[in-house]
């Protein structure tokens, strides 16, 4: 088991996810977020089925920095509840986990 995770967090456009992805990066709160586009969601909202086109980061972070993360989101989403969930990465090569560790501070 290690202490970091895997955030994710759609976006409504690959541009929004883009300026959170730099906007975690410059803060120093991750190591790497991979955006990707073109996928489309179905979810409940205001008790009716919808869907929309986003994009998806995949946010490499810790559990210490999770938080700051978290706000980091919130503060700048354009949705009025953004998905943000955490997985833990139990395990991963070294060198990978090595360079995360590295990167965050």
């Amino acid at each position: 088991m290690t202490n970091k995770i895997l955030v994710f967090s759609t976006c409504e456009s690959k541009d929004e996810a883009e300026r959170l992805a730099k906007a975690l990066l410059e803060a120093h709160l991750v190591a790497c977020v991979n955006v990707i586009t073109q996928i489309r969601s179905f979810y409940w909202w205001k008790e009716k089925v919808e869907s929309a086109d986003e994009a998806l980061m995949v946010i490499k972070t810790s559990t210490e920095l999770f938080d700051q993360v978290r706000d980091l989101i919130e503060s700048r989403h354009s949705y009025d509840v953004p998905e943000i969930i955490a997985l833990p990465i139990t395990a991963g090569s070294a060198a990978y986990l090595e360079w995360l560790t590295r990167e965050l501070f």
